[in-house]
């Protein structure tokens, strides 16, 4: 039960997360380009992208602990089998480091876009980390079409 209610919430919280990682990116893009002024509409959102980040990854985090995909915890499996199989490979690794890549890159991107002094460098930087991160996530979503069985669910 409260492993369906984690794979729910991450499932969902999936779109929360890319929705408003866009948004920010597309705010930040806008505001460098014309450079304009980091107002404290753009900080709340550029802080609430990193807050929707980090939580999808705590959740999927503790999921990494619980779900049978994830080889590392079950039982007779053993490291070849796991770089052998698409699903537990994909889970067990691959899926695991994208996300925290993409999370470390959006938390060094806020951090360094708040010690910046000028609006537009601002939000150049956060539109590059973002940028990143976003691309890293969009790679290491278990998307339907590239890892057979993994389903969305």
């Amino acid at each position: 039960m409260f492993y369906t209610i984690l794979v729910r919430a991450h499932s969902g919280l999936r779109w929360i997360v890319l929705i408003v990682l866009l948004a920010a990116i597309v705010t930040a893009f806008r505001k460098w380009q014309g450079r304009d002024e980091y107002t404290p509409g753009n900080n709340k959102l550029y802080l609430f992208a990193l807050i929707a980040t980090h939580t999808q990854f705590t959740i999927g985090l503790i999921l990494y602990f619980l779900s049978p995909k994830v080889g590392w915890f079950a039982e007779g499996i053993d490291v070849g089998t796991i770089m052998k199989t698409a699903i537990y490979r994909f889970y067990s690794i691959e899926h695991i480091f994208g996300m925290l890549i993409a999370v470390a890159l959006i938390t060094i991107g806020r951090s360094k876009s708040r010690r910046l002094s000028g609006p537009v460098q601002k939000h150049r930087t956060v539109f590059m980390f973002y940028g990143l991160g976003l691309l890293a996530i969009l790679i290491s979503i278990p998307w339907p079409f590239r890892i057979p069985g993994a389903g969305w669910f």
